[in-house]
């Protein structure tokens, strides 16, 4: 297998706009080691699942490693290997030849909506649709890895970004 490289923005969404554009896809999804430099994903969504290695090069860019599995594999590591998980419903929306993964978060990360776009090099320019807000990119807090074990729930609050 070919090494990848994630080059991906994050950013937090605003209104509610984006929701008709797209349907959702229910993902479940949990870690069986989240650090820095290096996380392991198992992630279910439908029938299909994949167990993903993902180690740190920026805070844009990721080697990633992705490698389907068998749902009830998946099932089992989920429910028994991985400590921290999370669901989230995904809207892959397309806009000006790019798409944006909009992920609205349930259970503890709600209410949290974020937009992803993966870029082929880190400086790529986008146009930003208007539901796009602030760009939390550098700001490791809102990885799913880090949600997973800090919930966006147990954030101070109002503030949307904490402060550690």
């Amino acid at each position: 297998m070919l090494m990848t490289v994630e080059i991906e923005r994050r950013f937090l969404v605003q209104g509610d706009a984006w929701r008709a554009l797209a349907a959702p896809q229910t993902l479940q999804q949990g870690y069986m080691k989240v650090d820095k430099e290096c996380s392991i994903r198992v992630r279910i969504v439908g029938d299909e699942a994949w167990l993903t290695i993902k180690g740190f090069i920026s805070d844009v860019s990721r080697h990633e490693f992705e490698y389907p599995v068998p749902l009830t594999h998946a099932q089992t590591m989920l429910a028994e290997m991985c400590p921290f998980t999370l669901e989230k419903h995904r809207y892959s929306i397309a806009y000006q030849g790019h798409v944006f993964d909009v992920d609205e978060y349930f259970g503890a990360n709600a209410p949290l909506v974020v937009a992803e776009i993966e870029l082929p090099a880190e400086d790529t320019p986008f146009e930003r649709p208007d539901w796009l807000g602030e760009e939390i990119t550098h700001d490791g807090r809102f990885s799913n890895a880090y949600l997973s074990k800090h919930p966006y729930g147990s954030w101070p609050q109002p503030n949307p970004i904490p402060k550690d």
